[in-house]
């Protein structure tokens, strides 16, 4: 049998894909934030996120110690595209100056996105988000001096909208759950279900 061809190649990122997700958080004036990410997973009751050092996320989680993760569906690429080259920091950081980012106070109204009030944490939830997380924080990790560190987040409360959930039950419809994905820095959406693993249940 024949081996693929294969190439060495570099690369300029190495964004796999994962799931979008927009991290609600609020300073101490309670000035609400939200942010796209997409270095994500999770694993029980625990969300790991890759966080750029400059921003007002990271800023907002040290301060308060508790954030929201709002996974959109496919369909709402261009709202999160929207507020994608904004940030909430004043002034705007010299790094992200350079990558062509810029202020705005009111990351919601830009991309038309409505704010909930969460139950256990004190930041935001994305109301047209499909899951809503609130999450508080339980450790960072890395050497900032690479322009990133890992968020260690503990889900406390998970919220779905109604029709994707299975009735009767506290499980995600995945076929009607549409997630929107970022891979290699472009949008994708509408994955088609394969099979399902020996542990899957409803």
């Amino acid at each position: 049998m024949s081996l693929p061809d294969t190439l060495t190649i570099s690369p300029s990122v190495l964004y796999f894909g994962t799931p979008v997700a927009l991290v609600g958080t609020a300073d101490s004036h309670a000035n609400a934030n939200i942010s796209p990410v997409s270095s994500l997973w999770a694993l029980g009751e625990t969300i790991v996120l890759g966080l750029g050092t400059t921003g007002c996320t990271l800023a907002n989680l040290r301060e308060r110690e508790e954030c929201t993760i709002n996974l959109p569906s496919a369909d709402l690429w261009p709202k999160v595209e929207a507020i994608a080259r904004t940030t909430g920091s004043s002034p705007v950081p010299p790094e992200k100056t350079a990558m062509g980012y810029v202020h705005h106070p009111d990351k919601f109204a830009l991309g038309g996105f409505t704010p909930v009030p969460s139950e256990t944490v004190r930041a935001p939830r994305v109301a047209g988000c499909p899951l809503q997380l609130e999450c508080r924080l339980s450790a960072l990790h890395g050497d900032e001096s690479r322009g990133f560190v890992l968020v260690d987040l503990t889900v406390k409360r998970v919220y779905a909208h109604r029709d994707i959930v299975v009735g009767g039950t506290h499980h995600i419809d995945t076929s009607r759950w549409h997630p929107l994905f970022f891979i290699f820095r472009e949008y994708f959406g509408d994955a088609r279900p394969l099979g399902r693993n020996f542990r899957a249940g409803r």
